[in-house]
């Protein structure tokens, strides 16, 4: 297990950010962690990057004490912050430099780690560049590249693409996907659900300063989704046909305009060949069958009854 949390509490004063969290994230996951503001998320990540102290629980990455062993964790892990962190007055070599000697290499290790991060990043033909030149998406990938000098085991990157456009999303997303695929366990905060919905192969959802939903994308739809619903695109329906899917066994309703079918089944009670079948059997010309599955969206306002950027 890369991340091993235990009964996290966090307060500031009388307030408490994280209660009591459980949270585990197995090798080799990218997890997306996602909540509405101020429900714990930032928090709850500062205290696994050993930015912050925290006032009772356990955590543990790579087996280690996040207490005990605060440096053995520091040399592998690399964190991007919500916030752009460079020094504006250092070329962007200069600032992958500095951030590779805090994660503790010097020597040829040092130089290899920053031009191979920098290239990764596609910035190493910029590097004598400082970043008040860059745009605000090349920064963005400098702060990531500042991360991955040591190549971590671990990154955790916390609203990476706040405020970028859509081709340095892009870029940003495709390189965790990447990092990733090399054996890179990624931590993943968004804002963006659809990011979280295209990278992430986890999700745990907090709130309030709790995980209310934690497992596979597949496993957090199904607490809440009850109903699925199964659109068809045919010609000469008939009203018996009609009449015979609604009396199938798990449909909830079906409504029929001109040449779309809408039917509302419980979830898993009902197979797409069944409808098939039945249309078939009736005469019906068919041109498409589609089955809609819950988003995370609608299973984040379900859960929180709020939406992710309130």
């Amino acid at each position: 297990m890369t991340i091993s949390i235990n009964q996290l509490v966090k307060r500031y004063g009388s307030f408490t950010a994280v209660d009591h969290i459980d949270l585990q994230i197995p090798q080799g996951e990218i997890c997306g962690l996602l909540g509405p503001n101020g429900a714990g998320k930032t928090t709850t990540i500062k205290c696994i990057a050993g930015l912050h102290g925290f006032d009772a629980g356990r955590i543990e990455v790579f087996g280690l004490d996040r207490g005990q062993e605060h440096r053995r964790i520091q040399q592998r892990i690399g964190l991007v912050p919500q916030e752009v962190a460079l020094y504006e007055d250092l070329s962007a070599y200069e600032n992958a430099l500095f951030f590779g000697r805090m994660y503790g290499l010097r020597g040829q290790a040092l130089r290899d780690g920053v031009k191979q991060a920098l290239e990764f990043t596609e910035l190493w033909e910029r590097r004598d560049q400082r970043p008040k030149q860059y745009s605000g998406g090349m920064k963005r990938r400098l702060n990531i590249a500042c991360a991955l000098v040591h190549s971590p085991e671990l990154i955790i990157l916390d609203e990476p693409t706040v405020g970028i456009d859509p081709q340095s999303r892009n870029h940003i997303l495709e390189s965790i996907r990447e990092l990733n695929r090399r054996g890179t366990t990624v931590l993943y905060t968004s804002h963006y659900m659809e990011e979280v919905e295209a990278i992430c192969s986890r999700v745990a959802i907090i709130d309030h300063g709790r995980v209310i939903a934690d497992g596979s994308k597949e496993e957090v739809k199904n607490l809440i989704a009850e109903e699925e619903q199964i659109t068809v695109a045919a010609d000469h329906i008939s009203e018996a046909t009609l009449e015979a899917i609604r009396n199938m066994s798990g449909v909830l309703a079906v409504t029929h305009e001109e040449a779309t079918l809408r039917i509302a089944a419980q979830r898993q009670a009902v197979r797409v060949g069944q409808i098939i079948e039945r249309l078939s059997a009736g005469g019906a010309e068919l041109h498409s069958v589609q089955l809609e599955q819950p988003s995370l969206e609608g299973v984040f306002l379900t859960l929180t009854g709020r939406s992710l950027r309130d």
